[in-house]
């Protein structure tokens, strides 16, 4: 459910994506990433089949990282018709995110 984008597969997995994608810059090291992991893999379960949600290591894909100017993580960016139309810093509650995710597919 949860899909692991590298700088590789950016274009297809979320640029070309047909649904809104969220994608989770994160990295190993990071405790309050750890923390927000079971709230990635709820909402990714809880909305199958109408968002996409992804995974970028923040370690492995430096170029993707710098791109969209992630300073701290976790960062949550919410994507729609390939651009970004929303971000979350930091560990984000589950009702916070299901909000944000809602909100995408409105529009």
């Amino acid at each position: 459910m949860i899909v692991e984008i590298n700088e590789k597969t950016f274009e297809t997995e979320v640029t070309r994506s047909e649904q809104p994608v969220v994608v989770d810059f994160w990295a190993e090291w990071c405790g309050p990433c750890r923390s927000m992991a079971p709230v990635i893999q709820q909402v990714a379960a809880e909305f199958v089949g109408q968002v996409k949600v992804g995974k970028v290591n923040v370690d492995q894909n430096q170029a993707l990282t710098a791109r969209f100017g992630i300073k701290g993580i976790p960062t949550l960016l919410f994507f729609r018709d390939g651009q970004v139309v929303d971000q979350e810093v930091g560990f984000t509650p589950r009702g916070v995110v299901v909000e944000k995710i809602n909100a995408l597919l409105k529009k």
